[in-house]
Parts: C-alpha cells; sequence; structure tokens
C-alpha cells in the first residue's frame, strides 16, 4: 500500500498565494466588468533587458550549430557566469567569494527550500514573523515541524516577532537556535539591516555553531550606500552564512528563471557524533544528483546582466520599480495610512486602518478599489493587521491603483 508524507495535511489550508488567486477569481467571476489590478504576488511586469534578449537570442543561434550546440552542462551552472558573479556580485564588495563557491539555480524559492536537504531533522529552527512563507512550509513539509496552533504558528519553530516598534529587524534569541533564516531587504516588510545589526547575528551564529540562511533576493532595490547587500560583507560570515540571490526582480527573470546560491567551502555542520562536515560537499552532491542545472540559453542571459549595457539596463529597471514604490508609499501616506518600507526595497508594509484585520482590508481594496494586495497575516501571526503592496507593475497601473485607493479609502 502506497502511503503519503503526512506533513503535508499539517499545512494550513491553503498557501498564500493560491488562497489570494481563489478569491480574485471569485470575485472576477462575480463582476466580470471589473478592471482588476494586482500588486500581491511580487512578480515583475517590465521587459527583460536588451543585452539579456540579444545574449538568449544569440544563444538560441548556437543551439542551431553542431559546433556550438549545448547538450547538458555543468550542475553547478557554466565557470563563465558563476565568474562573473563572483568579481561583480562579491569581490567588488570586498567579500571573498569564489566561483566554486556559486551554485546556480532556477531560483532563490527553489533553493531555500531545497536547502533543507542537506540538513538534519533536529536543528532548532528560527524564523521571523511576519516571513516569506516558504520558509516556514518547506520545515514543515520536510518534518522539521509538529501541528499549527490556533495562530498559525507550528510548533518547533522560534518565532521572532517583527514589528515598528523594534524597526522590523528581529532581536538576537535568548535561546540556542541552529538554522536562522533572514530576509534583507525584508519580504514582506521592505525593512534592511544595517552592517551592525548583521555583524550581531554573524556573533551570535558563530558562538552556538549555527548556520545563517541570507535571503537576498531584493539586494539590488538598496540605495543606502551605507547598508549591506550580502552577510559576506560582514567579517566571520563565510563560517556561519548560506546566502540566496536571484535574477528575477532586478532583471525581471520571474518567468525566465535564474537564480544562485553561495555556500562557501570553509562552511560546517556537526554529524551526530560532532564531527565536522563541509556543507559546500553536501550541497555540491544534492545539486549534481537532483538537479541537471540552469538551460545554457538562460545562462547566457543572466550573464549579459554584468555586461556595461546589461548593468545600465537593470539599474533603470530597478529605479523604474523603486519610482512605483515611492509612487505608493506618499499617496497611501497622504490618505491617512501609516506605511513602512518601500525606500529601499519594492514593498510597502501597510498597517490595516479602522481595526481591519489583514483580509478584511484585502476584501475592501478588492470589493470598493478592484484593487489587489497581500494580507499580513499570510505571512505570520504578527502580520495580522498589516498588509503588503507591491511596486511591481506598471506606472499606469499604480498611477490607477493610487487614485482608486484613495477615493474609495475611509480612514
Amino acid at each position: 500500500m502506497a502511503t503519503i508524507n503526512e506533513n503535508y495535511l499539517k499545512l494550513k489550508a491553503g498557501y498564500l498565494f493560491p488562497e489570494i488567486a481563489r478569491r480574485v477569481k471569485t470575485f472576477a467571476d462575480a463582476h466580470p466588468d471589473a478592471q482588476i489590478i494586482k500588486l500581491g504576488i511580487g512578480d515583475v511586469t517590465e521587459p527583460l533587458p536588451e543585452a539579456c534578449r540579444t545574449a538568449m537570442s544569440k544563444a538560441i543561434e548556437d543551439m542551431g550549430d553542431r559546433a556550438s550546440f549545448k547538450g547538458y552542462g555543468p550542475e553547478q551552472g557554466y565557470p563563465w557566469l558563476r565568474e562573473k558573479i563572483a568579481a561583480m556580485d562579491f569581490q567588488s564588495r570586498g567579500c571573498d567569494i569564489a566561483l566554486d563557491e556559486i551554485f546556480v539555480s532556477d531560483g532563490a524559492k527553489c533553493d531555500t527550500g531545497n536547502i533543507l536537504d542537506i540538513f538534519g531533522k533536529d536543528n532548532t529552527i528560527a524564523v521571523t514573523d511576519p516571513v516569506y512563507p516558504v520558509y516556514v512550509d518547506t520545515n514543515v513539509m520536510a518534518g522539521h515541524t509538529g501541528p499549527a496552533n490556533d495562530k498559525g504558528e507550528y510548533e518547533g519553530l522560534v518565532y521572532m516577532p517583527i514589528s515598528a516598534e523594534n524597526d522590523f529587524t528581529a532581536e538576537i534569541p535568548s535561546q540556542k537556535v541552529d538554522l536562522i533564516y533572514l530576509c534583507f531587504p525584508n519580504n514582506p516588510t521592505g525593512a534592511t539591516a544595517t552592517k551592525e545589526h548583521l555583524k550581531a547575528w554573524v556573533d551570535y551564529a558563530k558562538a552556538h555553531d549555527a548556520i545563517v540562511l541570507f535571503d537576498a533576493a531584493y539586494e539590488a532595490f538598496i540605495t543606502d550606500e551605507s547598508l549591506p547587500h550580502s552577510i559576506f560583507e560582514i567579517e566571520g560570515a563565510k563560517d556561519c552564512a548560506i546566502e540566496f540571490r536571484s535574477f528575477s526582480k532586478n532583471a525581471g527573470f520571474t518567468g525566465t528563471r535564474c537564480a544562485y546560491t553561495v555556500v562557501p567551502k570553509t562552511l560546517t555542520a556537526k554529524t551526530s557524533d560532532g564531527s565536522d562536515v563541509e556543507l559546500w560537499k553536501l550541497w555540491n552532491r544534492r545539486q549534481s544528483t537532483k538537479f541537471n542545472g540552469v538551460s545554457y540559453i538562460v545562462q547566457r542571459g543572466a550573464e549579459a546582466v554584468y555586461s556595461e549595457d546589461g548593468q545600465a539596463q537593470i539599474k533603470a529597471l530597478v529605479s523604474f520599480y523603486l519610482e512605483n514604490a515611492k509612487i505608493i508609499r506618499e499617496k497611501l501616506t497622504e490618505a491617512g495610512l501609516k506605511v513602512y518600507g518601500c525606500v529601499n526595497a519594492p514593498y510597502v508594509w501597510v498597517k490595516t486602518p479602522n481595526g481591519w484585520s489583514s483580509w478584511d482590508f484585502f476584501d475592501k481594496l478588492l470589493s470598493a478599489a478592484n484593487v489587489v494586495g497581500t494580507p499580513g497575516s499570510g505571512f505570520g501571526a504578527a502580520g495580522e493587521g498589516y498588509f503588503r503592496i507591491s511596486a511591481f507593475n506598471s506606472r499606469e497601473n499604480v498611477e490607477e491603483a493610487m487614485k482608486r485607493i484613495t477615493a474609495n479609502l475611509s480612514v
């Protein structure tokens, strides 16, 4: 008799974004003339940079010639892409990251879940609250938690509340934890971390033999020169951290799929008998066994991000979305809402007005303004009473959405 992984049965009724899609579909079916503007899921809208498209077109031509055709590539990514990443994303910022510590993949979302393959089941895991749901749900699926309580908190996880009172940056735990998920610029709150804050986490991790799983998918949106883009800008981080990066938001690769994970060779964790094992070797084996690599065509497109034209074009893309964020922040503030983030990040974190719950505010915006955002409670219990609005959309839609919200929202 075939049996199932019963950990899946612990998951809440629906992953956040499919539940949003369900509600939007129900509303759209009932109001077929409604012009719905979606500022919920962080999906980009602007075309791929020309440099990337040109490189990918050339790569397609390569695939049409036996002399330049590519079959299976290295599971870790082609060296010419990894070399560019190492030099321009890390070494240029003083981070001692080598190309063979970089693993090219099809998404940071995938990697933040798949990384659990190389860790044991007895680790104590800390997450912020609110948090990107993938960090929690993949641990549930892997059997690292107990059931959820009435607030949606899973037994076995250490939740670190983040709020306006602590500037949406989690306090160092008083207890010992083994794996720590951090995301800066933060999804969903848009908060950033100073070097001093990250140093405190690095010091904690080294003191407790913990590993920081650092999601830097939105680092391109940092405009404050004093803020770190990588945890590896902090001395000692190579001994206690793994970093996840993506081309999705800076270069518009959400539908093209390319990202990478950095696993330093100096990083170790313990076996049950206390021996040290290099995590690089485990992740390399995991990828070699379970992953066939990102396509040659896509990797050539990603390589073009690092060309002179590519750098200028992704800078323009990021600036476009940051201007959207500025518009959202300013218009919602003028409407009397309390807003956070959206300065060094593409998300606005809004305090819901009038005592409304997160889902009440979602339904209010959808019905009154035909605008979709993301309920804060979907990111964790501490997200209740907040709401995330994404800057990823056309300028026309962002401006129209703000007109509708300010016209239909009574604060």
